[in-house]
């Protein structure tokens, strides 16, 4: 566990006061039953996680396979030009016009933003996002799902449609994997869900991390201070505080620099992870199927 954890760091699963909460007792019937397993298969590579990955090797009496990044697997072992190619796990339709925007842009001029497809904000937040957005002066592609507004649309103002015309796009949802490798991509504005944190590892890209909920309060404490490829937004989101961490993120100084180094790093070693041949993820996948064919 990374010693610069906080409470709030912790999973909302188990911040919880309600003993009887459905989602902490669920986790917790998981949890207690986990060495009935025959195996634990993570989405995740060794490196990433090394000292978490120890201490569950050490108290489970059973066989613990990281075979990630799954997306960066999935790229070894398909054939792009296969049946197998067009197949998609979104929970939403892609909008394909997201990559054709990107073309022509400048190398790591662009800030993309995506908060997965369950997370949901106020109408108040989406209007500081939205101005952080506009005043910080980059291109921006956001993605904004009908119900990303608690009980209510996702209707942006006018003056920010008019303030930012022509360096935006808003989509309601994208190829998120495409997207991230695209040199144009500088930064990610993420919820720190689990597959996006995989996949901007993968890419290089580093992170503005505005976690909602689950796991993802840990994951952002991770990309900000074990990995140093994130920064916080932070829960009470003002506009100058997005705007002061893209330029923090996007810009030629120290911090900027630092996480664009770093963020490189782990993009390495997540591809050395999956390659072929000798990569750990796929070696352990190669494992696996061994056993389950036994």
């Amino acid at each position: 566990m990374s010693k610069h954890m906080r409470l709030r760091d912790f999973s909302s699963f188990v911040r919880t006061t309600d003993r009887s909460d459905i989602l902490f007792n669920f986790l917790l019937h998981e949890v207690e039953h986990a060495d009935r397993a025959t195996a634990i298969i993570l989405n995740t590579f060794d490196e990433l996680e090394q000292t978490a990955l120890d201490a569950m090797r050490a108290i489970l009496p059973l066989p613990v396979y990281t075979i990630g990044p799954l997306n960066s697997l999935t790229e070894q072992l398909v054939s792009q030009e296969g049946d197998l190619a067009g197949i998609r796990s979104s929970l939403w339709r892609e909008d394909q016009s997201c990559l054709k925007w990107l073309q022509g842009r400048e190398p790591r001029s662009v800030v993309y933003v995506n908060y997965g497809s369950v997370t949901t904000m106020s109408k108040q937040e989406l209007v500081e996002f939205a101005w952080g957005l506009a005043n910080c002066g980059y291109d921006f592609l956001w993605i904004v799902r009908n119900d990303l507004v608690k009980g209510d649309a996702a209707v942006l103002p006018p003056e920010f449609l008019e303030a930012t015309k022509g360096r935006c796009l808003l989509a309601s949802w994208c190829e998120q994997e495409a997207v991230m490798q695209h040199e144009a991509v500088g930064a990610f504005l993420t919820h720190c869900g689990w597959n996006s944190m995989m996949e901007g590892l993968s890419a290089g890209v580093p992170m503005l991390c505005w976690p909602f909920f689950a796991e993802q309060q840990t994951n952002c404490r991770y990309a900000c201070m074990e990995w140093g490829v994130g920064v916080e937004v932070g829960d009470d989101v003002r506009r100058e505080v997005v705007e002061a961490r893209i330029r923090e993120v996007m810009g030629g100084g120290e911090v900027g620099r630092e996480m664009r180094r770093r963020a490189a790093e782990w993009k390495e070693v997540a591809s050395r992870s999956t390659a072929q041949p000798g990569g750990r993820s796929l070696a352990n996948l190669e494992s696996l199927l061994k056993d389950v064919l036994k």
